[in-house]
Formats: structure tokens, C-alpha cells, sequence
């Protein structure tokens, strides 16, 4: 595991649990307003912690949090995934993934085998709109694959996009609606211009609070809970 950060305690990224949070080093997508480019550009890069170290603070909370979210980076690119979550379960953690969806076999598997007790998919764009988004080549029906996992998985689950205004018209935040029908949850997130890996993204943009809430009354239609973070 390239592990590239440790949160020892949050009380908000696990929904109704308190989580240590796990961040992993690497990403296969290029988001310019994303907000860890240290885990992403491999020049920002830190040493990595060792998972031995990990796994043994986590040993320690045993009984004082609940759960380990692991994040990223993109976690489902790390080829100790499975293994290192399973450890993590033998010490009876709830286990939350953030995944970019990327990698629908491995969100398969991890569900297949009881390794998750929730997911978080970020779906970043429209169809349409994706690779200009990410800054990546991405198929998008792999992405598409990676939401019918999620919808047809019998854990809690959410969907969330970051919004930047520049890049996401409310015509197109309606349109990933579409893309996730069925889905219990999904959270509008409000760009933060504080870290960018595109410096030219800090002096952009998201929507304003009256803005993100005339949007939701729209997304409310369509998912029993939509959440503005």
C-alpha cells in the first residue's frame, strides 16, 4: 500500500460514524480543482507511511472509533487494497471507500467478499463533459458500471461531484441525476479554492448558497436525500 496520510480521527466523513481516515498515494485522474495534489502529482509526493505503522495505530482505537474511511489518490489503484482492508476488518472496523469509479472490478470484488460497509462514488461530469473534467482519458462506460455496482449493492452508499461553476452548469448537475437514478443519497460539495492541483483553479469559482439550494429543491425529486457539503 502506498499510503500517503493518516486523519487520526474525523467526525464527518463517515456518515453517523467516527473514522480514522486513510489516504493513498496516486491518482489516474488529473481533476484541476482537486483539493490533495500531493497524493496525485507524483513531484508533490511525500514518503509514504509504512502500513505496519498504520495497522498498529489503528490497534490502539480499537473501541474508541468506529470506522476507517479510505480515500485517496484513488484507492482501487493500489494493489494491496484488498488484503490491507481485510486486515483492517479483522479488527472489526467499519470500512468506508471513496473511489473516482474507475476500477468497477475492484469495487466489485470488494463487495462481493463483505470488505465495505459504504461506498462514495464521485461521478465528476455528464457523459459528455468527463475527460474534459478529469483531464484524463476515461471510458465513461466503465464509469457507468461502477454506478450500477454501487446502486445494485446492498450497503449505504453516496454519489457526490465537487462543483465548480466554470465546469458544471446546473443543466449538467441534472444530467449525472439521470446517470445515478435509484440512488439513496448525493452530495453537492462546494469547491474549496484553498489547494488546487491546477494553480489557476484557486481563483475559481463554485455556486453561491442560494444558488446550491434552488438546485437542490430540483435534485430532491429525484434522491430521497440531497446533501450540500
Amino acid at each position: 500500500m502506498k499510503i500517503g496520510g493518516l486523519q487520526k480521527v474525523s467526525l464527518i466523513d463517515y456518515p453517523g460514524k467516527i473514522s480514522a481516515i486513510v489516504f493513498t498515494q496516486g491518482c489516474n485522474f488529473r481533476c484541476p480543482y482537486c483539493h490533495n495534489p500531493e497524493l496525485v502529482e507524483q513531484k508533490l509526493y511525500q514518503p509514504c507511511l509504512s502500513e505496519k505503522d498504520i495497522l498498529g495505530f489503528l490497534s490502539t482505537r480499537q473501541g474508541k472509533i468506529d470506522a476507517v474511511t479510505i480515500t485517496g489518490g484513488e484507492p482501487t489503484l493500489q494493489k494491496d487494497l484488498i488484503p490491507f482492508i481485510q486486515k483492517i476488518r479483522k479488527m472489526e472496523f467499519a470500512v468506508k471507500l471513496d473511489s473516482n469509479g474507475s476500477y468497477p472490478d475492484i469495487l466489485a470484488r470488494l463487495i462481493q467478499e463483505k470488505l465495505l460497509d459504504f461506498i462514495a462514488l464521485d461521478v465528476k461530469a455528464p457523459a459528455e463533459k468527463y475527460e474534459s473534467v478529469v483531464k484524463s482519458s476515461v471510458a465513461i462506460d466503465i464509469i457507468r458500471e461502477s454506478i450500477q455496482i454501487v446502486l445494485k449493492a446492498k450497503i449505504p452508499h453516496e454519489f457526490r461531484t465537487t462543483v465548480v461553476a466554470s465546469l458544471l452548469t446546473t443543466k449538467d448537475i441534472l444530467a449525472i441525476i439521470r446517470e445515478i437514478a435509484g440512488a439513496k443519497r448525493y452530495a453537492l460539495q462546494k469547491f474549496q479554492p484553498a489547494r488546487t492541483l491546477n494553480e489557476k483553479y484557486i481563483k475559481e469559482k463554485t455556486y453561491s448558497d442560494e444558488e446550491f439550494l434552488k438546485i437542490k429543491e430540483q435534485l430532491e425529486k429525484e434522491v430521497p436525500v440531497v446533501i450540500i457539503r
